[in-house]
């Protein structure tokens, strides 16, 4: 009889998964057609705009990568976002570190408001503060400027702290209480001892803190004015959406092309340091 209960219950749990495991490659499909409908569309060689009736090419080419190279000012576009997001993710990933070892390692007056309050202000849209942030660049010479955009996407760096500082939190403290009975000042346990095992955490704050301004798109065109060469990718591959000349006559396939080679550097990224990514977002850490 208990045979028969363990191999019925045997059996329930492999239809789950299954049935789990069904359901996870149907999503997968659904999730996965657009960006193959993107790559296919990019090697499209005859000129058709977005309204075409069918999916594979007639005829299969580089020449929309080609066009988008030298015909396009996608490599300045390219080469403005890629600066923008080095310099960002250094200076963000410093802010976000340092501001997290302080709210979990130190104790001090107004410790708890302070986390709450950035907290709060993290709900809001950062949009909502846009027309006064232009203004304030105005004042300073720093719109249609990448040192303004790289300003506007740093600012607000400290208030990202709640992910590392609960990654932190798992790191025993008692390592910090034998290196400062050994001597050891603040500096040399953040850099010596909390930040090699906190290795998850920072690869996942420089994924996110480099994917952020390939994306975004409201602040950059706001600040930027119209300049077409200090556009980042995102706002100049929708001002190519508002031409309606350039989505039509084969540029749609051109627009695609740009779309795939956007996503390359964050894939290879995020391929290479997913391990790194996962464990960041579950907060484990190495204890004992």
């Amino acid at each position: 009889m208990e045979k028969r209960k363990f191999r019925s219950k045997k059996v329930s749990e492999r239809i789950t998964l299954a049935v789990i495991y069904t359901i996870l490659a149907i999503i997968s499909i659904v999730w996965l057609v657009p960006f193959f409908m993107l790559i296919i569309i990019s090697f499209r060689g005859e000129a058709v705009g977005m309204s075409a009736d069918y999916l594979f090419p007639k005829q299969w080419s580089f020449d929309n990568y080609i066009k988008l190279f030298t015909k396009t000012k996608f490599l300045t576009w390219y080469g403005n976002t890629l600066l923008v997001s080095a310099i960002v993710t250094v200076f963000q990933t410093i802010i976000v570190l340092m501001t997290s070892y302080a709210l979990s390692r130190m104790r001090f007056k107004l410790r708890k408001p302070l986390m709450n309050l950035m907290l709060i202000l993290g709900m809001f849209p950062g949009f909502l503060s846009m027309t006064a942030v232009y203004f304030v660049l105005k004042e300073i010479n720093l719109t249609q400027n990448l040192l303004g955009l790289m300003l506007v996407y740093t600012a607000s760096s400290a208030m990202q702290y709640y992910i590392c500082k609960g990654f932190f939190d798992t790191i025993p403290k008692s390592l910090d209480e034998a290196a400062r009975i050994d001597g050891a000042s603040r500096h040399t346990i953040f850099v010596k001892i909390i930040l090699p095992l906190a290795k998850p955490i920072i690869i996942y704050t420089i994924l996110t803190a480099f994917i952020a301004p390939w994306g975004e798109y409201m602040f950059s065109s706001f600040i930027m004015l119209g300049d077409t060469d200090k556009y980042t990718v995102a706002v100049g591959m929708k001002s190519w959406i508002d031409n309606a000349t350039l989505m039509s006559e084969g540029y749609f396939s051109i627009f695609c092309a740009a779309a795939v080679v956007v996503s390359i550097p964050i894939t290879a990224l995020f391929i290479w340091l997913q391990r790194y990514y996962v464990a960041g977002v579950t907060g484990g850490s190495v204890k004992g």
